[in-house]
């Protein structure tokens, strides 16, 4: 009975929004200004890392709001690229969603959220006699146990809540969302209009010609950006659960794309007046101190440190929960399709997909014993900028291949704004394969690995079929 099931097309415009941004507001908002600062040295380079980061998103999110309105439906990108390319193609993105850019997301977010939580609350401290432990001398899972079984315990809360049911957890999304935008709002005005405030730390733009900056060093900044940036697509995802989804999601992605934009200038401005540049660089130094936090501090003391850490606390709550939601949606398709484990494509009675978010809750739980944030998110990046190409790509393959097709969008700026968007994610790309082999090769063998899969699950369903 429980194949018979079908999503329910029950969200509108309002929420494919928040979901844009909720999906992408996590811990990127709050910590990456301190890196930017230690590799740009200057408060308008930092700025215009984020305008630049901002529309090379934004080039990406329309480029992909194009594919979307032509095909949207439940699986994102893995029911776009089975059109566009071919279904092994699909399979290895689905795959690559399921062991790393996915799960790999929620295990970091809910990591944040555990450390934030620490903060507040001391969690105690687990098997420290096993915090030496270590896996090939790379992967240590008992250091900060403590921390790490608060990141799983709040995986599997947060799974649990989605498996009663869509709307609940939407619900929950668009509540914690108010109060995020609302905290930040509280940061933006009382920073900028409190005697801390020094606007002349940001007011610059001389600097922007003095030379001193590389196009490397400016590379590396943004990556930092993308972080914060990333996750705006998986709101494609839940394409089967959205009204008019051909329609709603491309306006929901390029609206909260600018949303976005918009609260990060506002918000790294306000950093900007409260702390210096060589200040944010000692922030980065010390590695345990939050950029967010210490400009908090520098106005409201004590008692502003435990507003923005439960603010921290409240956002990645919301991302995760929101990456948690979006996040099983593929595996679903997938295994419709026959693309993945067939369990995986039942339907709860809340016409939920329950197997599929329970089996994703483990693996990101598994993933959070890795330890390794840093890491993770290297992985993510390099993971994800290969499909994101290979989604503008599709831009120019289904206007040959489909020409006469219905398009509720058309990319604006066609070809040139798809074409900037793919050429930097080949520049990202082999930049991390330079920069961070070990994540580069970490991602690809995790990316690789889908390959036997695709091969098993194709000689299984096989047998299945000569037996009926």
């Amino acid at each position: 009975m429980g194949n018979q099931r079908s999503l329910v097309r029950t969200l509108g415009l309002g929420y494919v929004i928040i979901f844009v941004v909720a999906n992408i507001i996590g811990s990127g908002v709050y910590k990456k200004i301190a890196p930017m600062a230690a590799e740009l040295h200057s408060s308008a380079w930092i700025l215009m890392a984020w305008v630049v980061g901002g529309i090379i998103t934004l080039f990406g999110a329309l480029s992909n709001a194009e594919v979307a309105g032509l095909l949207a439906d439940t699986g994102g990108e893995f029911v776009y690229f089975k059109k566009i390319y071919n279904r092994f193609f699909a399979f290895i993105y689905g795959w690559s969603l399921f062991t790393v850019i996915q799960t790999a997301t929620i295990s970091s977010l809910a990591y944040v959220f555990a450390q934030s939580l620490n903060s507040i609350v001391p969690i105690p401290e687990v098997f420290t006699s096993l915090q030496h432990f270590s896996i090939g001398g790379v992967f240590f899972p008992f250091q900060d146990f403590g921390v790490k079984l608060t990141a799983i315990l709040l995986i599997l809360l947060l799974t649990f809540l989605n498996i009663t049911g869509l709307k609940s957890g939407a619900g929950t999304s668009k509540a914690i969302l108010l109060l995020v935008f609302t905290g930040l709002l509280v940061i933006v005005f009382f920073g900028l209009s409190s005697l801390s405030s020094m606007p002349a730390n940001f007011m610059k733009v001389g600097e922007l010609t003095n030379g001193t900056i590389t196009i490397s060093s400016f590379y590396t900044a943004m990556l930092a950006a993308f972080w914060a940036y990333q996750g705006w697509v998986s709101v494609g995802f839940i394409g089967g659960e959205v009204k008019n989804p051909r329609q709603n999601i491309p306006k929901g992605i390029v609206m909260g794309v600018f949303v976005v934009i918009a609260i990060y200038l506002l918000v790294n401005v306000t950093y900007l007046t409260l702390l210096s540049i060589p200040q944010l660089e000692q922030i980065h130094a010390a590695g345990n101190q939050i950029a967010a936090v210490e400009a908090v501090r520098s106005f409201w003391g004590a008692g502003g440190v435990l507003f923005i850490s439960l603010l921290i606390l409240l956002t990645t709550l919301g991302c995760t929960n929101a990456s948690i939601l979006t996040g099983a949606r593929p595996y679903y398709a997938m295994a419709r399709e026959k693309l993945f484990f067939p369990g995986i494509a039942k339907l709860n009675r809340a016409n939920v997909p329950s197997n599929s978010l329970l089996w994703q809750g483990i693996w990101a739980s598994v993933l959070v014993l890795s330890g390794t944030f840093d890491q993770l998110t290297d992985m993510i990046i390099f993971a994800v900028f290969i499909f994101y190409g290979a989604t503008s790509l599709g831009v120019f393959i289904l206007r040959r291949k489909m020409p006469d097709a219905h398009r509720p969008y058309k990319v604006w700026g066609y070809p040139v704004v798809p074409a900037i968007f793919i050429l930097f994610c080949i520049g990202l790309i082999f930049n991390t394969i330079i920069a961070r082999p070990r994540e580069a090769a970490i991602g690809m063998t995790l990316i690789l690995s889908g390959i036997p899969i695709f091969l098993y699950l194709q000689w299984k369903y096989r047998k299945m079929q000569d037996k009926d």
